[in-house]
Parts: structure tokens; sequence; C-alpha cells
């Protein structure tokens, strides 16, 4: 078992301390992810560079919902990297994991930040972490990433790469209290399969700002599986890209949003290269005064991606009055050829005759409320295929009913 535990320190993958010189990146890797990276009616041109980015104001299409003044200043370069931060990789034998420098070729591979928080976590990291998985290694175990917060305020950047016809599971478990902007990427050779489940189960005073990049080679699939309970505020924006023919991009997502908290996930899928696939689903609910949850769903299908198949999907259950949802999925199609593409959107409140129906049978209240629920998210749920992690969140799930009873 190869296992690599980070200290707030400068060793630690999440790297803390005043930003270096910008431009340390290698061309090389900057050039590949600027053309993996694109710019939409709905992000700023990508760039490594904070200075490229103006501090946002709320009133930009990308920051409208979020709420700036809660981010702790992330957002404005007033944020200062301080300890706190404690990451652990436990990883099955055959996988190499290192903390690498700022001059890595690997680093920035798999996409360019896109706003000005994800620009100021890559200018602030001191220490990467890097995960490999070689060339045609099937792993039957999972690697395990634990990224827990002691109230400090951390800059990161991880990397996953599988090589040629690799298999791998990773969960990413972030618990704790932190202010955290990062970046992580997602590097598949041709052949490739990875699943990726990303918990974000914070305390309740938690920032967690983050850009998920995915670079999906030919003939791979690439599945993500986000979940978001905890934090203050949390907002991720994964983004997928094909480096050849044939990648499948499956986004998954299970939000369950409490009084106070707001939860924003901004997905964009790039179809950059023919005959790809991408579908995406997230499913959402939300309960208590002030509960604010953001899904903005883009996706592009370039002049060039012919063949291509995709269809994204958000749903939300508003559980009780006083909680808001803003959903926008979004098509930019620039070809004709494509197999197929389409997008829904629905948020709706309880269903108050099914909640009838089943206390008609003498089903009491809340064991109705808490099987609607659960059957809502079961689809979701069971895209993880870890009867551990399977369990933990439908037992959070319920614990976050009995809250609300309570």
């Amino acid at each position: 078992m190869a296992e690599a535990q980070n200290s707030p320190k400068p060793s630690t993958s999440l790297g803390q301390g005043g930003p270096p010189p910008l431009g340390s990146t290698t061309a090389g890797s900057i050039a590949v992810a600027a053309e993996s990276t694109v710019a939409t009616r709905m992000s700023a041109p990508p760039s490594f560079d904070v200075a490229d980015f103006p501090v946002p104001h709320g009133r930009e299409e990308e920051w409208r919902f979020t709420p700036l003044e809660r981010l702790r200043g992330l957002h404005d370069g007033t944020a200062v990297a301080s300890e706190g931060l404690k990451v652990v990789v436990e990883a099955p034998e055959g996988v190499t994991v290192e903390n690498v420098g700022r001059d890595d070729a690997r680093l920035g591979k798999a996409g360019t930040p896109v706003d000005r928080v994800a620009a100021q976590a890559y200018s602030a990291f001191e220490q990467a972490s890097v995960v490999t998985v070689p060339r045609e290694t099937v792993l039957t175990e999972p690697i395990r990433i634990v990224v827990h917060g002691e109230g400090g305020t951390a800059f990161g950047h991880q990397v996953i790469e599988l090589g040629a016809f690799a298999e791998a599971l990773v969960v990413i478990d972030h618990t704790g209290d932190a202010v955290l902007a990062a970046n992580v990427d997602y590097v598949l050779g041709d052949g490739a399969k990875l699943t990726v489940v990303s918990v974000q189960d914070w305390d309740d005073k938690a920032v967690h700002v983050a850009q998920h990049n995915a670079l999906v080679g030919r003939d791979a699939s690439f599945k993500s599986v986000i979940v978001t309970f905890g934090g203050d505020v949390v907002r991720l924006h994964p983004r997928v890209s094909y480096a050849g023919t044939g990648g499948e991009a499956e986004l998954f997502g299970l939000y369950f949003t409490d009084s106070g908290q707001h939860q924003e996930h901004r997905l964009l899928v790039d179809h950059n290269t023919p005959h790809c696939r991408s579908h995406v689903v997230y499913k959402g609910a939300l309960q208590g005064e002030g509960a604010h949850a953001v899904w903005i769903g883009d996706v592009l299908i370039e002049a060039r991606a012919e063949g291509t198949d995709t269809y994204e999907m958000n749903r939300n259950l508003v559980l009780t009055d006083g909680s808001r949802v803003d959903s926008v999925p979004n098509l930019e199609i620039e070809t004709g050829e494509i197999v197929g593409a389409g997008h829904a959107s629905t948020t709706g409140r309880f269903d108050d005759e099914q909640l009838f129906y089943l206390m008609a049978r003498g089903i009491p209240e809340y064991e109705a409320r808490r099987l609607v629920v659960r059957g809502f998210f079961a689809e979701l749920v069971q895209q993880i295929g870890l009867p551990d992690i399977e369990e933990r969140l439908l037992t959070k799930i319920e614990e976050e009913l009995e809250a609300a009873v309570a």
C-alpha cells in the first residue's frame, strides 16, 4: 500500500505560502491546456495568470449567482494561505504518489483556469500532488484521498493521470473546516477508464472553490460523481474535453442544500473532437430558509465535432419554503452533423399527493418523506460503486431530513 501523508508545511499537496513567480509552468504543458480548454459565452478566456481576470463584482455572468462576500477573500486576492490542511493519499500497490514542484510538465495539462479563483489557486500553490496509474494497470481497490481542514486557508493542485488502458476508481473526501481554492486535473490515456467520486462533507463554515479539468483520451471513459452536503459556500466547476475520438464522459452530481448554505455546480463539456459522447445528470434537494443551489450546465459542440452524442439533465426537489434554485442548461452547437443533443431542467416542490398516497397506506409522514427523497437520489448513489460510500451518503441524507423535522 503506497501512502503519502502531507502536513500543512511546504510538502503538502495543497500548498500554502505566497505566490511563486508566474510562468514557472513549462510552455509545453500550457500549450496542451490551451488547446483543451476554450472560452464560451459562459466563461472568460482561459489563463494561468491572475492578472488576466478582473476582480469580480457579482454582475458578471459567471459570478452573478455567487455570494462573493462569503468567499473569504478567494476572489479578490486578500485571502492569505495559512496552516491547517491535512491531505492523506492511500493507493494500492503499483500506483505512484508524488509531491512535485511547479515546473513539472504534467501540471496544467488537462485544462487552464477560467476564473480568477482558479488562476489564484494555480499561482499560489507550492507543491502539487500527482497520482499516476501505469499503463494497462487495472486496480481492484480504490485510491482514497482524504482532504481534512483544520481551520486554515489553502491553495492546491492535484493531478490524477492514467496510462493507456489503465482502470481506476478514486475517492476524494473533503471534511473539516477550511477555506480552499484548488485545481484538480484528470488525464486519461487512450482506452483508460476512470471513475472519480468527490465528496464535499465539510463543516458548516468551510468555503470550497475548485475547478476540475478532465482530458479524455481516444476511446477512454471518464465518470465523475460529485456529492455535496457540507460547507457554507461550495462552488465547483467540472470541465471535460477530449483528446481523441470515441471518448465518453458521464457527469453525475448529488447535492443536499440546507438552511443558509450556498452550493453551486457549473459544468462545461467541450466536444472538441468528433464521435465523442457525454451524459450529465445532477439532482439536488433543498430545505430551510436561505438554502440556495445553483446548477449551470454548458455543452459546447464545436464545428469539428461531428458525430457528437450528448444529453444533460438537472432535477431539483424543494422540501420547504424559503429555499431557492437557479438552474440554467445551455447548448452551444456549431455543427448539425451530430447524433443527438438535448437538455432538461426541472424544479418542483415535494409531491403532496405522493406523500398522501404513502400515508394512506399506514406509513408515518417522516418515513414517507424519507422514502421519497431516498428514491429521488437512488439512481445517482448507485453510480458510486462502493458500498461503504453509498451507505454513508444515504445515512447523511436521512440525517439532513431528521434535522429538518427537528
